[in-house]
């Protein structure tokens, strides 16, 4: 056809031993030495395409060379650290390291499922290291101090007003045992503060602990270390202007709804931290309302 003609005599013309042989009609040139390609496939893709994104290594904690020059390296401890941090990158408001800087994991699976297990111990530098990783969001981009945070964790309900001190601590032990929590200790600081200290102006306080015995077994097979938090305990306080308060540590299993099997925690805690709740939280309202 037009094409094979059209080829040939491009052939033909860039050779000159087929250039002077004459071509009869319709008759294709021939090609001297000719050889066809050979088809080289392209080049085969690796294994795992597209390659995996190596991160670079996270530096050591503290890192000078993520701080600015003017930048305290040891901040927040350094004294005359500035109030508002920058964000570095990869960080967030607030926070003056980028997110490949946190913290080693420090949960995991424990090895035996027996019960009362104590977890690996966590080193004191790796708690200074959460620390300082959450304390620069909280200060400056929280703004929370100190009473703030505490003040996060406490549960507290202002006493009636006409209602005294010791209808209080009477109405709480009344409850309580309504509820079948039993007291457990008492705690009266204040009487400390004045005999011990010669503060008579400090304000009376009382710490009264309570126990369920089934459900703080239930917590302890599940983690030992929660004993730092046991028994349960009700605090009743005048503020500075004697207006008396019951409060305790604020936990409510509400918080964690949807987490319960990712937390490992067991039917039975879950019901009983539930009933412990509700009982406790009965026992404040009822203190505070002077229900005798």
């Amino acid at each position: 056809g037009p094409a094979a003609a059209a080829a040939s005599a491009a052939i033909a013309a860039s050779n000159p031993a087929i250039r002077s042989t004459p071509l009869a009609a319709n008759q294709a040139a021939p090609v001297a030495n000719y050889a066809p390609p050979v088809y080289a496939p392209p080049p085969a893709y690796p294994a795992a395409y597209p390659p995996a994104y190596a991160a670079p290594p996270a530096p050591a904690y503290p890192s000078p060379t993520y701080y600015p020059p003017s930048y305290p390296a040891a901040w927040p401890s350094a004294p005359g650290a500035p109030a508002t941090m920058p964000t570095m990158p990869g960080g967030m408001p607030g926070m003056p390291f980028p997110m490949s800087m946190l913290p080693p994991m420090m949960g995991g699976p424990v090895p035996s499922a027996k019960p009362y297990t104590m977890r690996r111990t966590i080193s004191q530098e790796e708690k200074r290291m959460l620390a300082q990783m959450m304390l620069p969001m909280m200060t400056s981009f929280m703004q929370l101090t100190l009473p703030d945070i505490v003040n996060y964790f406490t549960r507290k309900y202002p006493a009636k007003q006409g209602v005294s001190f010791d209808d209080v601590v009477e109405s709480m032990k009344l409850a309580a045992n309504k509820q079948n929590l039993k007291l457990v200790s008492e705690n009266l600081m204040w009487k400390d503060f004045h005999a011990v200290l010669d503060d008579k102006k400090a304000p009376r306080v009382e710490v009264y602990s309570f126990c369920d015995i089934a459900v703080g077994r239930e917590l302890l097979k599940l983690s030992p270390e929660a004993a730092i938090f046991l028994p349960c305990r009700i605090a009743i306080m005048e503020d500075a202007d004697k207006q008396i308060w019951v409060s305790m540590l604020d936990w409510n299993p509400a918080w964690a709804l949807g987490y319960k099997e990712r937390l490992g925690i067991s039917d039975a805690l879950w019901e009983g931290a539930i009933s412990v709740h509700d009982r406790m939280d009965g026992v404040m309202r009822a203190a505070a309302n002077g229900d005798l």
